[in-house]
């Protein structure tokens, strides 16, 4: 045994050396193409929204019918907000054209019901995810935009160091929201007296509070710092620091059209992905065509045919950032520095800011 080992030993060597000692061949390995592209991995599926948004032309949108810094008309009439934005957002990403949005102006009562009627493809309406929601009514919750939680504006006059101060007071809150119940659970749970103030929408609730009508309004802090952005005098009122829930706000789609709904998760995606690879609006173009980087190639559509799993071109991530923006420009513009609300980034920045925030997509691979 010992020497048929040694005898194939002197073989190998011997082979070696007629070989001139060159170095073995390296397994081939795929092309940046073939690395790149899901063609040969992954199939679309059809998406019957898609279809007929193409077929109309227009993304049918249901927003808020008035939410400084989230859903507003202008002076001019055009709609403008942080969930415009994601409307135009969709628009870009499946038309190539963020302008091609009807907006339908929806009540909290009836935003559901509009959904699941058919009447929009997408409700972006500072919606708050929970499980009765994603559960029970056949809808889903695409991604989450903007994680907030529900705390009270009062006048500073008052003089408050808390919510709990509130004992016995009038408080101002709006119908068929998750703020109704989440205020008589924190409440009760403290065992505190107060008294409701059910009002029809979030513009009768602001009013009302402004004329005296309660003693402190309660909506998600987000809503708040829009309402107290339009006060005759905003420097009067404080938003009190308890925040009594999670309300991870977000567009909401219906549950038979799983593509759709990728597709609406995917763009929100691509605004936070745009962000977290340093691309904006301005200099998307030139990234588009001189960056190296593979997951910016990949995301623009530089490389590779990912937009066709989603039976979009493959440009569709560069128009949404492009014509919108990455989520820092949406942002900044509709309700951070650059606005009149001038809310912190706070939980919604990056997961790998200096300030680390929960905004985190999945990569674009």
């Amino acid at each position: 045994m010992i020497r048929r080992l040694a005898a194939a030993m002197l073989a190998i060597l011997s082979l070696s050396a007629c070989d001139g000692g060159s170095k073995p061949v390296p397994t081939p390995v795929p092309s940046v193409k073939d690395a790149t592209s899901p063609a040969t991995h992954y199939k679309a599926t059809p998406s019957k929204v898609l279809t007929a948004v193409r077929k109309r032309g227009y993304v049918a949108c249901g927003v808020n019918p008035g939410l400084p810094g989230f859903a507003y008309p202008d002076f001019r009439g055009q709609w403008r907000g942080f969930d415009v934005d994601i409307c135009r957002a969709v628009a870009a990403a499946v038309l190539g054209d963020a302008d091609k949005v009807r907006f339908s102006a929806i009540s909290a009562q009836d935003r559901f019901s509009a959904l699941q009627k058919g009447e929009i493809d997408l409700l972006s309406r500072n919606t708050s995810w929970s499980f009765s929601r994603d559960t029970g009514l056949g809808l889903d919750f695409a991604a989450t935009t903007y994680f907030d939680g529900q705390g009270f504006l009062a006048p500073k006059a008052l003089g408050l160091a808390s919510a709990q101060e509130l004992s016995g007071a009038r408080i101002c809150v709006q119908a068929g929201t998750a703020s109704e119940g989440n205020l008589a659970d924190f409440f009760r749970g403290k065992g505190i007296a107060y008294k409701p103030v059910v009002v029809a929408s979030e513009a009768e609730a602001r009013k009302l509070y402004e004329n005296g009508g309660c003693d402190a309004f309660t909506a998600d802090i987000s809503a708040l710092a829009g309402s107290r952005s339009v006060l005759a005098n905003p420097g009067s009122h404080v938003i009190l620091p308890d925040v009594i829930s999670k309300e991870p706000l977000g567009p909401v789609v219906r549950q038979n059209d799983p593509v759709w709904a990728d597709i609406v998760r995917w763009t929100v995606y691509a605004a936070i992905l745009g962000e977290e690879l340093k691309l904006n609006s301005r200099n998307v173009d030139e990234a588009r065509r001189n960056s190296q980087n593979p997951e910016v190639r990949r995301l623009l559509g530089a490389e590779g045919s990912y937009g066709a799993l989603l039976n979009l071109n493959k440009d569709w991530a560069y128009q949404v950032i492009r014509q919108v923006g990455a989520y820092d420009e949406i942002f900044q513009r509709d309700v951070g520095s650059s606005s009149s609300l001038k809310l912190d980034r706070g939980l919604n920045a990056l997961w790998n800011a200096p300030k680390p925030g929960l905004l985190y997509a999945p990569p674009f691979r």
